[in-house]
């Protein structure tokens, strides 16, 4: 093998990389592990020849260590942002913090998202779940004579969603004018 022939393939990978990487970021928010695979899932598609994948991905390392001294790319800012957006939709704080985990933020940004929104808001598990039963219909929001038909339906709806059987059973047994002060709360 010639040196200058691999220093040439060198930089050319992570010149391909970095664009690759900027065009990514250019469209969407990323965590640092999403970025990682998507630039080795875009880059075994181009067919490029690389000596082995743990080559490949300490170049792709590289790349993400370069974006994040440019501060391109930030977990913290990342967590910070898209828990406060998953908020704003009615996530339990549960769901939010396995959301975070699946795109591969660490676990201390999380806990500070996480106290960064029990800190600003007043039990906001209770207030996201009043959001999910405005937004789907479900509790207090059905018609008087369905709720005690859909009562476990609801329940399940609620769980699945990450919040706990007391808060639960708090919203769904709410009455129709105490929900409609909750929803002008929000």
């Amino acid at each position: 093998m010639i040196p200058i022939k691999n220093k040439k393939n060198f930089e050319a990978t992570i010149d391909q990389l970095r664009k690759f990487a900027h065009s990514y970021l250019e469209k969407y928010s990323s965590s640092k592990q999403q970025l990682r695979t998507y630039l080795l899932k875009k880059f075994l598609k181009t067919g490029m020849q690389i000596a082995s994948k743990k080559e490949l991905l300490s170049l792709i390392d590289v790349v993400i260590e370069d974006l994040e001294k440019q501060k391109l790319l930030s977990d913290k800012f990342y967590s910070h942002s898209k828990s406060s957006s998953y908020f704003r939709r009615g996530y339990s704080l549960n769901k939010i913090r396995y959301s975070l985990i699946k795109k591969g933020i660490n676990e201390k940004y999380i806990n500070e998202s996480i106290l960064k929104i029990k800190s600003e808001e007043a039990n906001p598990d209770f207030f996201s779940a009043i959001k999910l039963c405005k937004k789907r219909r479900i509790g207090a929001a059905r018609v008087e004579n369905n709720r005690t038909l859909f009562y476990k339906k609801d329940m399940g709806i609620l769980a699945r969603s990450g919040f706990s059987y007391e808060i639960s059973k708090k919203v769904l047994d709410l009455d129709k004018g105490d929900f409609k002060k909750f929803c002008k709360l929000i």
